[in-house]
């Protein structure tokens, strides 16, 4: 009889491609795979931030670099992952919201909200999917508001439950080419986007009720997740989700 072995965490060698990895959450994502060794493309709309994003991980001893990307130019898109040559791992962790009452939404944001979380999102992977010659991770990083609803939140659940479909599409039709495909589903993260949210008593009273744990999440809180679902330590998961959200959608 021999011992099992613990699947490698390692990702050395592979080649990361993070969108919105500048600040936040992606660039929490993009530093969590680099620290496994990987080499991170970080990919965000403003290049003064991905300059500066890709100067502290180097700075820190990591490999990557940046190319300043609008995800909703999809042509821009294809050319960015095509220029990465074979790819390992795509985590997509741009995205946007407009909050508001339901009878309140105008078409103009359905449409910037749905074209950056869904379009974008879809076409992203589709695009990834192409270059991953070896198998590899597709990384949507959706939302704990994919599986449930919110007030203010019609447009943005509606998205991300869009993503959570058609990942595990992409999941059953990826899946005889070792291409796995999985969201990461935090809950509210403390990031300078969500700053006035926290700083708003009401608001953050409802999330600290929402979340089970004694405390709210922060960029950390989601970086073992995407190492898990990046590296060979999940190899035999995907069409699913990683819910990082402190037991919001428990009950």
């Amino acid at each position: 009889m021999t011992l099992p072995r613990t699947p490698s965490f390692s990702l050395a060698g592979k080649r990361a491609f993070v969108t919105g990895g500048s600040r936040g959450i992606g660039l929490g994502c993009a530093v969590a795979l680099a620290e496994a060794g990987a080499h991170v493309v970080i990919a965000a709309r403003g290049q003064d931030a991905v300059a500066e994003a890709v100067s502290l991980m180097s700075d820190a001893g990591f490999s990557a670099e940046g190319v300043a990307l609008d995800i909703t130019d999809l042509d821009a898109v294809r050319d960015a992952v095509a220029g990465i040559g074979r790819l390992d791992i795509l985590c997509n962790s741009a995205g946007m919201a407009r909050h508001g009452a339901a009878t309140e939404t105008t078409a103009e944001d359905f449409d910037a909200v749905n074209n950056v979380n869904v379009r974008a999102a879809y076409f992203l992977a589709q695009a990834a999917a192409k270059a991953m010659t070896e198998g590899g991770s597709i990384i949507q990083v959706s939302s704990q508001m994919g599986h449930v609803g919110g007030i203010d939140r019609a447009v943005y659940c509606g998205t991300k439950h869009a993503v959570e479909g058609f990942t595990k599409a992409m999941a059953i039709e990826w899946g005889p080419k070792n291409i796995r495909v999985n969201t990461l589903c935090p809950t509210f993260i403390r990031t300078p986007l969500t700053a006035a949210t926290f700083a708003d008593p009401e608001k953050r009273a409802w999330i600290e009720s929402k979340i089970k744990l004694p405390r709210v999440a922060e960029v950390e809180d989601i970086m073992g997740a995407v190492l898990f679902l990046a590296s060979d330590a999940s190899a035999m998961v995907t069409g699913t989700s990683i819910l990082v959200d402190g037991g919001w959608t428990a009950g």
